[in-house]
């Protein structure tokens, strides 16, 4: 019995994540580091069974609590662990949009010394290709906004996602 309530508890908690408010969080949080805390209490209790963009969410709230990490070790084992939630959330699920996303955004902004930067290319590319199919708006509208001041798309993208 006992189990059958922390289970139906666990479920509620689950469910009451809203990803829409996760999105908005995320993108404060990559702006706002008083923010990076509040975006990781949110997805303490995701797990690798859940939504891959859940999951890829976490794992990028985990990159961002690492950048502020005074030691290196500690730094080095959050980026880690961080990283692994978002490459398991697109191996889980590759032809989702919001890993990839997330994955661009965090191997974009990424130090080189980290060596992960390797699949900038192939993300860009894939969500140019997605651009037009995106739902929900919002979604697109974040992706877009970011497309449009990321370094890592020429001019000639940044316009792909400006046609009607």
């Amino acid at each position: 019995m006992k189990f059958l309530i922390v289970f139906i508890s666990l479920s509620f908690t689950i469910l009451s994540i809203d990803l829409a408010t996760i999105r908005i969080a995320y993108k404060e949080a990559a702006h706002d580091k008083t923010k990076v805390a509040t975006l990781n209490d949110k997805l303490a209790s995701v797990n690798k069974e859940d939504h891959v963009a859940l999951v890829a969410y976490k794992g990028a709230a985990i990159t961002l609590k690492a950048k502020y990490e005074k030691s290196l070790r500690e730094k080095r084992r959050l980026f880690i662990e961080g990283v692994s939630y978002i490459e398991f959330a697109i191996k889980k699920s590759p032809n989702a949009v919001e890993p990839r996303f997330i994955r661009l955004g965090i191997q974009e902004n990424t130090p080189k010394l980290l060596k992960y930067k390797s699949n900038i290319k192939e993300d860009k590319l894939f969500l140019l290709k997605q651009y037009k199919t995106i739902k929900p708006k919002i979604l697109k509208k974040h992706i877009g906004e970011y497309i449009l001041q990321s370094k890592a798309f020429s001019d000639e993208e940044k316009a792909v996602i400006l046609v009607p």
